[in-house]
């Protein structure tokens, strides 16, 4: 039985939380101080710069420049709002954020991201449990939303001569898709609680229909305790021992042709093998993007260059090679205009 102690909260006393500045109406961002651990904190705020704001830390301009011009590879205007940062176990940094895309369509946002204060790592929601029990977690999940969903179902048909926006309605809600999974559901840690936030069965088009909006599930540590990883006992126990997880949505540090430093963030991976990866070289800090896709340990990735308007397409500017090795990505970067291999060494930070 996994046993949580009382926690003293020590570290999470030294961790503090004020706005990226400058600050604006339209940009309030977090950004984490953690005195006696530096680098960690370097690394959960590259993560959140990077990932959410496509920002290098320390690179020109100011960190809200792309999402508040529409420049980023989300081709809308993104305001953040306000953040939060929840009450959660010592080793854990649970942090929500609230904004607005604006696309063609404004519509509102709320995102949660957990870090490892024992290594400044994003916590992925599979890494948490057994890997034979992530398909049970799963299921759990699915089983309570479609619950929530059927017993509303149950009050709209139990109406005697619905309107058409009820008809509207049922329709939605009967079409709705609750096929989650892990690593794409939301979701954050409280005290002694993990709260799984999954997508609303509505589009933009029908969201005024949508009285349910967002599903939450919510379990106690000790509802999930037999399903736990070895790497989640020890993170919810506040153990300072450290277990080994994947690649997905690490920082790596190293080398191209063992004279070029560059940093990449790693993405997600999905159920097809596909991801992609962001990185930058330290000399001019310009986010460049890798798309491919992971099988096994290996991953086979591809770099584009600038568009095209010849061609209708972005150009290839360099293949990579890669294998997965412990906490080491070693294998090649191929120059697509000259042919040379060029050696990659990598390390996660």
């Amino acid at each position: 039985m996994l046993f949580i102690p009382a926690m003293s909260f020590s570290q999470q006393k030294n961790v503090t939380i004020t706005d990226l500045p400058p600050k604006s109406e339209d940009f309030v961002f977090p950004v984490v101080s953690y005195p006696q651990a530096s680098k960690i904190a370097d690394k959960i705020n590259t993560y959140l710069q990077v990932d959410q704001l496509e920002y290098i830390p320390g690179s020109a301009g100011k960190p809200s420049g792309r999402v508040s011009s529409g420049k980023t590879s989300f081709s809308n205007y993104i305001y953040f709002y306000s953040w939060k940062k929840m009450e959660t176990p010592e080793n854990i940094l649970s942090i929500a954020l609230e904004g607005e895309a604006s696309g063609a369509y404004p519509e509102g946002f709320s995102i949660w991201k957990n870090f490892d204060l024992r290594t400044g790592n994003l916590i992925n929601a599979e890494d948490l449990f057994q890997p034979q029990a992530v398909q049970i977690i799963e299921g759990i999940i699915r089983k309570k939303v479609r619950k929530r969903i059927n017993d509303f179902l149950t009050d709209l048909k139990s109406q005697k001569n619905p309107s058409e926006e009820v008809q509207d309605q049922i329709a939605m809600y009967e079409g709705c898709s609750t096929e989650y999974t892990l690593e794409s559901i939301k979701y954050y840690f409280a005290k002694d609680t993990i709260k799984f936030i999954a997508e609303r069965c509505s589009n933009h088009a029908m969201r005024a229909l949508d009285e349910l909006g967002s599903h939450e599930v919510e379990f106690t540590f000790k509802e999930l305790e037999k399903y736990w990883s070895s790497y989640a006992e020890n993170l919810l126990s506040g153990s300072k021992q450290v277990n080994q997880t994947g690649f997905r949505n690490k920082l790596y540090h190293g080398k191209i042709d063992g004279k070029y430093p560059v940093t990449v963030l790693m993405g997600d991976v999905y159920e097809d093998g596909s991801f992609s990866a962001k990185y930058w070289y330290e000399s001019s800090k310009k986010l460049i993007e890798w798309h491919g896709r992971v099988k096994g340990n290996h991953m086979s990735l591809v770099e584009s260059g600038e568009y095209s308007e010849e061609a209708k397409q972005w150009m290839v500017q360099a293949l990579i090679e890669a294998d997965l090795k412990g906490n080491k990505v070693t294998g090649t970067w191929r120059d697509e205009k000259t042919g040379k291999y060029l050696k990659l060494e990598l390390e996660e930070l």
